[in-house]
């Protein structure tokens, strides 16, 4: 019995270390991924067809989540988020030296635009860049390192004990719709031109930026304790919708940018310093 139960709660521990990195849970990743492939280019669309043999990129859009937590990819664990202290400016916070999301971002960018589109290093590269996009779009990925982005801060989601980072994954995601990833493309995914090329503006710094000033203002209005319910879900729907659009259409931008020379012709590209 107590081996029984030693091997049940390191089960449970392994499983809460595994979801305690993902950012926007399943649905979020899907829903970002699939507004992205609506967004693409034919000569972009036909490029990423090759490279990931048919498959979409909404396939692949969880797949890192799982990946990060195996041996022969460990070295990305963290590559999906981007800590900045409470009081610190995002320029002045020091970098990890295991790599956070934003360089990961660069990098793939960099390293797929060498590559082509369809070595084995460009496959992964595209994999990792489809879901840490996602990831820089959820606020608490961007949150406080002395708390793990809200992994520290416990919340009650009505009547269940959790906390501020979790809640943000998926529990708030899935209670403002209980929609399919292509009900959520649907619903969101109507702006205007002018409006679509305004959110593509800017550096992978500026859109990280956006979020670390979400989770600012989520630290102080869901501070530990807190009971979240119908109210908070209602005030943190319309940011979920927005992120998710523009992490969809800032990814759909990345992706032409790397694979339709046409498109990177007329567009500027993301890649700046801080």
């Amino acid at each position: 019995m107590n081996t029984f139960k030693q091997l049940l709660l390191s089960t449970m521990a392994i499983a809460l270390t595994s979801v305690m990195s993902w950012g926007w849970g399943q649905k979020g990743h899907d829903v970002t991924a699939y507004i992205a492939e609506q967004h693409l280019t034919p000569t972009t669309r036909a490029a990423i067809d090759r490279a990931l043999d048919g498959k979409s990129i909404v396939y692949w859009a969880n797949w890192l989540d799982n990946a990060s937590h195996t041996p022969q990819y460990a070295y990305t664990k963290t590559w999906h988020y981007k800590n900045i202290n409470e009081g610190v400016a995002y320029e002045d916070m020091a970098l990890n030296p295991k790599g956070d999301a934003v360089t990961a971002i660069t990098t793939m960018i960099e390293q797929l635009s060498r590559h082509g589109d369809n070595t084995i290093d460009s496959v992964l590269d595209l994999k990792i860049l489809v879901h840490v996009v996602g990831d820089i779009h959820q606020p608490m990925h961007m949150g406080h390192a002395t708390d793990l982005g809200g992994n520290k801060v416990q919340v009650r989601f009505f009547d269940r004990g959790t906390n501020l980072h979790s809640i943000w994954d998926g529990s708030l995601v899935e209670s403002a719709h209980k929609w399919s990833y292509t009900e959520w493309q649907q619903q969101l995914d109507r702006l205007t031109p002018q409006q679509q090329e305004a959110i593509i503006q800017g550096s992978i710094h500026d859109w990280a930026k956006e979020s670390v000033a979400i989770a600012d203002k989520i630290y102080k209005e869901t501070p530990a304790g807190t009971k979240v319910s119908y109210n908070e879900i209602a005030a943190a729907a319309p940011i979920i919708e927005q992120q998710l659009v523009k992490g969809g259409l800032r990814l759909a931008h990345i992706l032409n940018l790397i694979y339709d020379p046409s498109y990177a012709a007329s567009h500027t590209s993301p890649i700046s310093s801080k």
